[in-house]
């Protein structure tokens, strides 16, 4: 079973990461920073985690709006440093857990929390800003990687509250998983600081002292909180500390703090912070109540023959493959697949199972592989072949015997302009 082993709180100001790549670590401006990270080096040197849950937001870096997620998932294998205008940092990639993140996502899900999951997107620094500064890196990170991406910028956002009660379910996904695995959150943002219009540089040294006192003795005085009020203490960009109560209540009611550090050098307080809970895990009657609740929305599915719900486990595993597919819907792609399909995998560099099942157009075996039936239609559009087709072919029949159990013998596909009209008539064979 998987443990919560403690709480690690930091901000993830870009001065931390500049002043780690340009080696500040005697300049007494930029020293206190690291001196403050000693103590979390240490800690994650003697607990040696297995899993870091690290919740940040982007920077409107890999995200942006045409599509803002209250609450974004990381499931993905591997995790890049984000590009964010100026070169991406010389930081090698973190090593995902996409099987404990599928089982967070399910959880969470089952909890009533409509996340939204993501995979093949860098992380800005609101990640690797405090990250390059708790570990050693080279030539790997000594820790995997589950990004939780929270929308704290663009209104409305998650309550104070809403914040608090995920990071309670979080406990309750963590500890439900079943191997044995030691996992610890990290939160990042803030303290207070402002960012932009006339307010730009408020501060409030106070109040981040206070906040501090607060998130550890009594987080529900935080929670009650409008963002509004976090705006007014400690300016609205320094609002984001909502997300450390995620944190917060992943761990037990009463925590330990084993350090605490507060430096102010520029725009934001810097702080960082250990906890770890006082009691350790839930009882297991509630995990196994949990389990429960977690799997009954798909229970009795596996008597359905020929049916494969597309699981984020599926998604994983044939992301690249699905990916492929999907850029079939550019035309200078697709132009491109036609004119030399074997060139078209190389570029992708699919793996030679994948291409196999490309090639013989094996479209049962590509949803067995893990393809969603929507990029095989995309596919069949490219192609020429019918949506009526893949259907036949999936049931492992002709044509005309599937279209024998239709009420027309219509034939159709999601093919745009650049396609002729598909005849009514069904050919002679499949």
């Amino acid at each position: 079973m998987a443990q919560i082993i403690g709480g690690i709180a930091a901000s993830h100001t870009p001065t931390i990461g500049f002043a780690f790549d340009r080696d500040k670590r005697d300049d007494p401006a930029w020293s206190p920073i690291f001196k403050a990270f000693e103590p979390v080096q240490q800690w994650l040197a003697d607990r040696k985690p297995d899993v870091l849950l690290l919740i940040y937001n982007d920077h409107v870096t890999s995200f942006f709006f045409d599509h803002y997620s209250a609450f974004a998932l990381g499931v993905g294998e591997q995790w890049a440093v984000a590009d964010e205008g100026g070169g991406a940092r010389d930081l090698p990639p973190a090593q995902g857990h996409p099987q404990l993140a599928a089982h967070i996502g399910q959880s969470l899900m089952a909890e009533e929390f409509d996340l939204s999951f993501f995979q093949d997107r860098g992380l800005d620094h609101g990640c690797f800003s405090p990250l390059s500064v708790m570990c050693p890196h080279e030539p790997a990170w000594p820790v995997q990687l589950v990004p939780l991406q929270m929308g704290v910028l663009q209104f409305p956002i998650p309550s104070a509250r809403r914040c608090y009660k995920l990071g309670q379910a979080l406990r309750r996904a963590i500890e439900s998983y079943p191997e044995d695995l030691k996992v610890a959150i990290v939160a990042t943002g803030g303290l207070s600081h402002q960012v932009h219009g006339e307010r730009a540089g408020f501060n409030n040294t106070a109040w981040d002292a206070r906040f501090l006192d607060l998130f550890q003795n009594d987080p529900e005085a935080l929670a009650d909180m409008t963002q509004a009020e976090y705006a007014e203490l400690g300016g609205l960009e320094g609002a984001e500390v909502i997300m450390w109560l995620v944190m917060r209540g992943a761990l037990a009611a009463q925590v330990n703090c084993l350090h605490r550090d507060y430096y102010l050098p520029s725009m934001t307080g810097i702080a960082t912070a250990i906890y770890e809970p006082v009691a350790q895990v839930l009882p297991p009657t509630v995990l196994q109540r949990h389990r429960t609740r977690m799997a009954e929305q798909l229970i009795g599915v596996e008597k359905l023959p020929g049916t494969h719900p597309f699981t984020l486990a599926r998604s994983v595993k044939a992301y690249r493959l699905n990916r492929f597919l999907h850029a079939l819907v550019q035309l200078e792609v697709r132009a491109a697949f036609l004119a030399d399909e074997e060139a078209a995998f190389e570029a992708a560099q699919l793996p030679e199972v994948e291409r196999d099942l490309v090639r013989r157009r094996d479209w049962q075996g590509l949803i067995h592989h893990g393809v969603i039936f929507f990029m095989l239609e995309k596919l069949g559009a490219v192609i020429g072949v019918s949506n009526l087709h893949i259907y036949a072919a999936m049931r492992g029949e002709t044509l005309e015997a599937f279209q024998r159990t239709r009420n027309t013998q219509a034939l159709y596909s999601v093919a745009g302009k650049q396609a002729g009209p598909l005849d009514w008539n069904p050919p002679k064979s499949a």
